[in-house]
């Protein structure tokens, strides 16, 4: 097979870079990257295709990309290392922290509601402009004066951008610090890793343009409640890559969107993931395993408020191993993945770090991702 990447592997490890391969021949791949952290250590780095269709820019080492939900990952471990801390309490009342929350049948919402999508605030009633998202305050106003949908804690239904929000309202409150300032200071800064929620004008040059593949499922009309939470009620566009504050926009990627708006390369997400569950290069592990044990107990499956089942299985915050959605390495593993195709986990019992990254956005049933960490389980055996 035509080698189609840059980069390198252990030689442990030829099998992820055969499936990389694979992937620019049996599928409209057009720009993707992906790393593998084990035992704290890089064992696999591989880049490849283009990051810019209309200039034929080619994806390079440095290359970053929207990654859209796979933001919940670093909002997620920033919450789990603030409990780790003993300073957020993952059940108590959201409005220990942030009294204002309580307001409207929220007073006994916890934070781990919130992260298991089971607050009853998959969506906001209010209606605001892209320059009120952006300017934060008026997005935390309206989750203030929000309703539940349902009973806190019933039933649950994937909370989109309030996720990002929500949390990232506790954890301004608790260190003084947006979501992304959080990640950048405290995580990503310290670490080296390319991750960012807010895009500095400076990473534009690095950044890949989107492209959407053909024979995407249409979102539904505006008012069902799917549109509403992947769109914040219209504010957004979904998958709209070529218009204004579309997710080409550098608009967009400037501004806090902390439930989908993270930019990042693969190294940077799963060099996080692997900073969480192992350390990196002989560093002390962000998480301790009583926190991973915490995170990746179960707090939500099957059919949701919509009626949907998907097969995903949620920790607090974090996607579980579910052969039906997602199929990991086991019981330990937890991640995120995002609209255009990416995924990033971390598992300290296999010590690993992972992720991939692409921006061809593929939409439901896209495989590459998953035979990339099916390749990673073979090669541990």
């Amino acid at each position: 097979m035509q080698q189609q990447y840059q980069g390198w592997a252990d030689e442990r490890f030829g099998a992820v870079a055969d499936v990389f391969a694979a992937n620019f021949a049996e599928f409209p791949e057009l720009g993707a990257a992906v790393t593998v952290f084990v035992g704290g250590r890089k064992v696999v780095e591989l880049w490849g295709g283009t990051a810019d269709e209309r200039t034929g820019r080619a994806w390079a080492q440095s290359t970053v990309v929207p990654v859209f939900s796979c933001a919940k990952g670093p909002v997620s471990i920033s919450a789990h290392l603030l409990a780790q801390q003993g300073r957020l309490d993952l059940d108590a009342p959201v409005a220990r922290y942030w009294p204002e929350f309580a307001r409207n049948g929220k007073q006994a919402i916890t934070t781990r509601m919130i992260l298991g999508h089971r607050a009853g605030l998959p969506a906001l009633d209010a209606v605001l402009s892209f320059e009120e998202i952006a300017a934060w305050d008026p997005v935390i106003r309206a989750v203030e004066a929000q309703q539940p949908l349902w009973e806190p804690g019933t039933a649950y239904e994937y909370h989109g951008h309030v996720f990002g929000f929500a949390v990232g309202e506790v954890i301004r409150r608790i260190t003084g610090l947006t979501p992304g300032a959080f990640l950048r200071k405290e995580l990503a800064e310290p670490l080296g890793l390319p991750v960012w929620i807010g895009l500095p004008e400076s990473e534009l040059p690095r950044l890949a343009r989107l492209v959407e593949a053909e024979g995407r499922r249409p979102m539904p009309g505006p008012e069902h409640l799917l549109t509403r939470i992947v769109t914040m009620n219209g504010a957004l566009v979904f998958p709209g890559l070529d218009v204004p504050h579309g997710w080409n926009d550098p608009a967009l990627h400037a501004i806090e969107l902390p439930g989908a708006g993270a930019v990042a390369s693969a190294t940077g997400l799963a060099g996080l993931y692997a900073a969480a569950v192992t350390g990196l290069d002989g560093g002390e592990r962000l998480l301790s395993a009583d926190t991973v044990t915490d995170a990746v107990r179960e707090v939500s499956s099957g059919a949701g408020f919509l009626g949907f089942d998907m097969g995903a299985r949620w920790g607090s915050g974090v996607l579980l191993d579910s052969p039906a959605f997602r199929r990991l390495l086991g019981g330990r593993s937890f991640g995120n993945d995002g609209a255009g195709g990416q995924f990033a986990f971390g598992d300290d019992e296999f010590g690993v770090g992972f992720a991939y990254v692409a921006n061809r956005m593929i939409g439901h049933g896209d495989a590459r991702a998953t035979r990339l960490v099916d390749a990673v389980r073979g090669c541990l055996g």
